[in-house]
């Protein structure tokens, strides 16, 4: 395929191309395309996630708006994690209302939009109920 010149008619010329291209294959392959809102690797959703951390607007829907939330509150999970020195066994070790554990879902509920049901699950504390219930009686 060869565009000639950037004008109407090589315009024109690349459509018909991109067209007969599209018929052509499979459309169930272009599906992840049209509904989603990034179509590349991991690692570039990531980077498009963190250009987008402040700048949700009214335009962007809502798996985008959840999955900028969600990558904000792992991020903010894997940081205190860090600080704390803890990992994944140290979460599941301790009790569901272990203080420091309640010190991180309070930040995660101020910080972020992520459910009750979330930090209850990454954190193992129960359920979303008992998490809630627990913060509120700390």
């Amino acid at each position: 395929m060869r565009i000639f010149k950037d004008s109407t008619a090589g315009r024109e010329q690349f459509e018909r191309l991109m067209e007969e291209r599209r018929r052509a294959e499979n459309p169930e392959q272009w599906k992840a395309l049209r509904r989603g809102w990034c179509f590349g690797e991991e690692t570039f959703r990531a980077e498009l996630l963190e250009q987008m951390g402040g700048q949700i607007g009214t335009q962007h829907g809502g798996s985008e708006r959840q999955e900028t939330a969600t990558a904000k509150a792992e991020r903010l999970l894997a940081e205190e994690l860090q600080r704390r020195g803890w990992d994944e066994e140290e979460l599941t070790r301790r009790r569901k209302a272990d203080g420091m554990k309640l010190d991180l879902a309070q930040r995660l509920r101020s910080e972020t939009t992520m459910t009750w049901a979330w930090i209850a699950s990454h954190l193992h504390m129960g359920t979303a109920g008992y998490a809630a219930n627990s913060l509120r009686l700390q």
